[in-house]
């Protein structure tokens, strides 16, 4: 019985795990050099804390995000799965009107994506509008991240500036689901 019950509590927990990631809508996906995989989404709206520096949830159309990671053909000794820190990534969202806004990804951290770079979103029209996405990666600034002469001899750099244009999403679906 016992035994029943711990597999029915472990089924509930991963559903709503399941259900969690069901929910984000992926609008992008890339691999670069050195070995990152990338993936871009746009997530229900969320609370962030501190409250103070983000967007209040009921404020908010939808959660950007960027998840960049270490992949299996990263460099010796890089953390297959491992976080990308310190890059300067920005979004810009434009509807079809021309109306468009610039939102800065900052560093966040959840249980379902672990670390990534994201950023409460107030659509520049309404959410039955379709919009184009730009994301800007850049590297880390100067004196932020320190490379070591091995890595500089053979990559030189972490990354150089990536940009990448998405266009013709909707985002209504996202924007009208809740994480609680």
């Amino acid at each position: 019985m016992k035994a029943n019950l711990n597999y029915f509590i472990f089924f509930i927990f991963i559903s709503s795990f399941y259900n969690v990631l069901a929910e984000e809508m992926i609008f992008g996906e890339e691999t670069i050099a050195p070995g990152f995989t990338i993936v871009f989404e746009a997530a229900p709206k969320d609370t962030i804390f501190p409250e103070s520096y983000f967007l209040d949830e009921s404020s908010t159309d939808v959660h950007i995000e960027m998840l960049i990671n270490w992949s299996d053909k990263s460099p010796t000794g890089s953390p297959v799965g491992g976080f990308i820190p310190y890059l300067d990534v920005t979004a810009t969202i434009e509807n079809m009107d021309g109306n468009s806004q610039i939102v800065k990804l900052t560093p966040h951290i959840n249980i379902v994506d672990n670390f990534h770079y994201a950023q409460n979103v107030k659509l520049p029209g309404s959410i039955d509008e379709m919009y184009k996405v730009t994301i800007v990666i850049d590297p880390p600034s100067e004196g932020e991240l320190g490379i070591h002469y091995d890595w500089k001899e053979k990559y030189g750099y972490l990354l150089d500036q990536k940009v990448f244009t998405y266009t013709n999403l909707s985002f209504k679906d996202i924007a009208l689901k809740s994480r609680r």
